[in-house]
């Protein structure tokens, strides 16, 4: 499927302008150019097109809100000036598996002031000497070079800080209110349970004391009758 029919399938009948996200990966760009992308996307955030066969990325649209691009899978090789141009809000960018080679072909970049991670890897340019030192160096506003800082500290992953942080401002750890609950019916069944065998106690024993009376009661009323009928004997 060629670029431009996709992403009118990646629209779904939304108007370009309600699109934040957009996942264009192994389609087939006809030209080596962005094609069916416009200046309408004004709201998209998060643009990837891996391995679509770019080669250039002169077309690329006006894009101020994106800040995620990944780009990697493709036959870029430099002139990235459009970046800065189009895309001056980007944070990351994901450049893995290009055809650059030097870092002549990276140093428009710095006009990016806002990129913090910047991946290169599978590009020739990361077997020059130095080639961390240097990029960073070049490249002074970035954090995380191929995932890593200058000090090889990796870049904490974005998916698992959204869930730590769901988790923080959310009802709490998993598991915390549900054990608690699970004390709190265990406490309530016990007690429960002890006071219900206390009352079917109670009232056995009050059972048991009504039938010693009821008996006593009978066994009085039995030797009235038998003393009335010793009286009139005694009378005939």
């Amino acid at each position: 499927m060629d670029m431009k029919k996709r992403i009118n399938q990646e629209l779904r009948n939304r108007n370009p302008a309600e699109v934040a996200e957009m996942v264009v990966d192994s389609c087939q760009s006809v030209s080596g150019e962005v094609e069916g992308l416009t200046d309408k996307f004004t709201e998209l955030e998060a643009l990837s097109m891996v391995n679509v066969g770019l080669s250039s990325l002169a077309k690329m649209p006006l894009l101020p809100k994106l800040r995620k691009l990944e780009l990697s899978d493709n036959n870029l090789s430099g002139s990235f000036e459009t970046l800065s141009e189009k895309c001056p809000n980007l944070i990351y960018l994901n450049l893995s598996n290009n055809k650059i080679k030097e870092l002549s072909n990276v140093e428009a970049l710095q006009n990016l002031k806002s990129l913090q991670s910047l991946d290169l890897l599978n590009c020739e340019i990361t077997s020059l000497d130095d080639y961390r030192d240097s990029v960073f160096e070049l490249l002074p506003q970035i954090t995380y070079l191929d995932g890593f800082d200058q000090d090889d500290n990796e870049a904490p992953d974005s998916e698992a800080d959204d869930e730590d942080e769901d988790g923080e401002d959310g009802a709490g750890p998993p598991g915390d209110y549900d054990e608690d609950d699970d004390e709190d019916e265990d406490d309530d069944g016990s007690e429960g349970g002890e006071e219900e065998e206390d009352d079917e106690e109670e009232y056995g024993e009050e059972e048991e004391e009504d039938d010693e009376q009821a008996d006593v009661q009978g066994q009085k009323r039995k030797r009235d009758v038998d003393d009335e009928g010793e009286d009139d004997d005694e009378d005939d």
